[in-house]
C-alpha cells in the first residue's frame, strides 16, 4: 500500500525518462513509480491537486541559514535612506542592551546613504554598548569606538568601516553564539525555505570563514536534527581554515584534514557534510570584489577589489583540500578571483587528477568570454544567483560598464560552453525564491526593467533545471533528488501555474501551494 498517491496533477519530472505525468505514488518518504504504475494500488491518503503543477523540490545550492535567521531577528536600517534615520535605530537598540553589551544591527547598505557611517556618529548614540552592524553583502561591516579600541591598531586606524579580513576580526570578537541560538535561527531560516519550495540546500560555510558562527556549529544541525526540528535537507560545507595540518602516512598525501568537533551520529539524509569552501575575494556590493580592471563610476580611480588572502595561500588552500579528497566550493566573484580559482583548480588536478570531484566556483559573478572554455575544461560547475542582478543589477552593471555588464552572473554562457549551471540564492544577502531567480534567468531584466545581459538569457526548462538538476548533480545528490523519478526522495513542490505556460513576466509570483519533504506535507498557503 501506498503511503501517499498524488493524482489530477501536472507533474513535471525533469526526468527525461518520463517527463509528464498525472499520478505520482509515494511510500516511505521515497517516489515508488509515476502513472500506471501507481493509479491502481492502494494508498492510505489520495491527494487530488486539482489539475495543480507539481515539481521537484528546489534545491538551493548556496545558502547561509544560520545567518538568515539571526537577521530575521535582528533590529535592521535596511529601510533607512537617511543617516539620521539609521542612528536612532542603533539608540533604541542599544538603549534595550545592558551597558558595555553588543548591539547587532542588520541591514547596512552605504549605497543607500550615500556615503559610510562614521564610528564618532555611532558612538553618540550608543552610550558605551559595542555596536556591531553588518553589512548586506557579508563582507564587510560598520563598528563603533568600543569596538575598535579592542581591534589591533593597524585594524583599528582603517575607521568605522571594515571589509574583509578587517570585518572577520572584528566579528571574532562577538562570537560565539550558542547552539541554542543557532539551532533557532537556522530552524525559523529553513521553513522561510520551506515556503518558497526549497527543500533542500547547502549552507556554504560553518565553522570559520567570513561567516562562521561558532567552532563547533556543526553541533546546531545535529540538534536540530536530533530533535526533529530540521525543516529541511543540508548539506554543509566546511570553512577551509577549520582544516589543520596533519600527521598522515606519507601514501596518503592529506597535508590538512577537518576537526570541527564531528560526534557520533553525524551524516544521514537530511544533515550530511559536502564541500570545502573556500573565499579568494569579496563582493561587489561592498566593492571588493578581485576584478582584472578598476570599477566604474565609484570615485575610485584604479580601484580593483581585493583578494581575501595572498593569492598563493589561497590556492595552496585548494590544491591542500583537493589532496584530501574534498570537492571544493570556491567563492569567486570578480574576474581576477576567477582566474585565481581556476589557477588553482588546474593545478590541483594536476597534482592528483580527480576527473570526478565535481569542484564549483561559487557566484561566478564577473565571467570574461576567455573563463568559459576554462570552466568546462575543469569539469567546474557555475553556482550563481539569479537574484543578486534582479534586485541588484542596477548598480552591478553601472560599476562594470558597457563591455563587462553582459559578462554579470552568466546564463547562456555557462550552458553553451557545456558548464553546468546551478542555481542558488546566497540568503540572505538577497531575496531567496526560487521562482523570481527563474524569471530572472529569462528575462534578464532587474526590477526597474533594466536590461542587463539580455543575450544571457536561458529557457524556462533550463531555469528550472539549474535549480533541480544542476543542483543536485552540484551537491552529489542526482541519484536521489532533482528529479520526481521512482527511488527518488519524495520531495517535491506543488505550484499555482506551470512556469513554462505563463507569460515569464508572472513566474515569480507563481503561487507555491504546498511543499513536500519525505512524503509529508510541510508547507500550505492560500493558491
Amino acid at each position: 500500500m501506498l503511503s501517499t498517491r498524488l493524482t489530477n496533477a501536472n507533474i513535471v519530472t525533469m526526468d527525461p525518462r518520463h517527463p509528464v505525468a498525472h499520478d505520482l505514488g509515494i511510500w516511505n518518504g521515497r517516489i515508488v513509480g509515476l502513472d500506471d504504475a501507481v493509479t491502481s494500488l492502494p494508498a492510505r491518503e489520495v491527494v487530488d491537486l486539482q489539475g495543480a503543477t507539481v515539481l521537484p523540490g528546489f534545491i538551493d545550492a548556496h545558502v547561509h541559514l544560520a545567518w538568515t535567521g539571526l537577521k530575521a531577528a535582528t533590529p535592521s536600517v535596511a529601510p533607512c535612506t537617511r543617516v539620521d534615520d539609521v542612528l536612532a535605530v542603533v539608540a533604541e537598540a542599544a538603549a534595550r542592551a545592558p551597558h558595555g553589551a553588543w548591539v547587532d544591527i542588520a541591514g547596512y547598505d552605504q549605497r543607500a546613504l550615500g556615503r559610510h557611517l562614521t564610528a564618532a556618529e555611532l558612538d553618540k548614540v550608543s552610550d558605551g554598548r559595542k555596536v556591531f552592524m553588518l553589512h548586506d553583502s557579508g563582507h564587510a561591516c560598520v563598528v563603533n569606538s568600543a569596538v575598535l579600541d579592542l581591534l589591533p591598531a593597524e585594524i583599528a586606524e582603517q575607521g568605522a568601516f571594515l571589509a574583509e579580513s578587517a570585518m572577520t576580526a572584528a566579528r571574532r570578537l562577538r562570537l560565539p553564539y550558542s547552539q541554542t541560538e543557532l539551532a533557532d535561527a537556522i530552524e525559523r531560516a529553513g521553513r522561510a525555505c520551506l515556503a518558497e519550495g526549497v527543500t533542500a540546500c547547502a549552507e556554504a560555510g560553518i565553522g570559520g570563514g567570513l561567516l562562521g558562527h561558532s567552532p563547533v556549529e556543526l553541533g546546531a544541525y545535529q540538534l536540530l536534527r536530533d530533535q526533529g526540528r530540521l525543516p529541511l535537507r543540508v548539506q554543509l560545507m566546511a570553512a577551509a581554515d577549520t582544516l589543520t595540518p596533519v600527521t598522515a602516512h606519507e601514501a596518503d598525501g592529506i597535508p590538512r584534514a577537518l576537526d570541527l568537533g564531528l560526534r557520533t551520529g553525524f551524516g544521514d539524509d537530511w544533515l550530511s557534510v559536502g564541500a570545502l569552501k573556500v573565499y579568494t575575494d569579496g563582493g561587489m556590493m561592498a566593492r571588493t570584489a578581485a576584478l582584472t580592471r578598476p570599477y566604474e563610476g565609484i570615485g575610485a580611480t584604479g580601484h580593483t577589489g581585493e583578494f581575501q588572502d595572498d593569492p598563493e595561500r589561497i590556492k595552496d588552500t585548494v590544491v591542500a583540500g583537493h589532496l584530501a579528497g574534498w570537492q571544493l566550493a570556491v567563492h569567486a566573484i570578480g574576474d581576477r578571483a576567477v582566474d585565481l580559482a581556476l589557477d588553482a583548480l588546474e593545478a590541483a588536478q594536476r597534482a592528483r587528477p580527480r576527473p570526478a570531484a565535481r569542484h564549483r566556483v561559487e557566484h561566478a559573478g564577473l565571467v570574461r568570454p576567455d573563463q568559459l572554455e576554462r570552466f568546462a575544461a575543469l569539469g567546474v560547475a557555475a553556482v550563481v544567483q539569479p537574484n543578486f542582478l534582479r534586485y541588484l543589477g542596477d548598480d552591478y552593471a553601472t560599476i562594470m560598464g558597457e563591455e563587462r555588464a553582459p559578462w554579470l552572473y552568466r546564463g547562456r554562457g555557462f550552458l553553451d560552453h557545456g558548464v553546468t549551471l546551478v542555481g542558488s540564492s546566497d540568503r540572505p544577502v538577497t531575496d531567496g525564491a526560487p521562482l523570481r531567480a527563474v524569471q530572472f534567468m529569462v528575462e534578464r531584466a532587474t526590477l526597474s526593467g533594466r536590461l542587463v545581459g539580455p543575450d544571457e538569457g536561458i529557457t524556462v526548462d533550463q531555469a528550472l533545471r539549474a535549480y533541480t538538476v544542476g543542483a543536485a548533480y552540484a551537491c552529489h545528490w542526482e541519484d536521489v533528488a532533482g528529479s520526481l523519478a521512482p527511488g527518488h526522495r519524495a520531495d517535491l513542490v506543488v505550484l499555482g501555474d506551470d512556469p513554462r505556460r505563463v507569460d515569464p513576466g508572472r513566474i515569480g509570483v507563481i503561487d507555491v501551494v504546498q511543499t513536500f519533504v519525505d512524503g509529508r506535507a510541510t508547507v500550505k498557503t492560500a493558491a
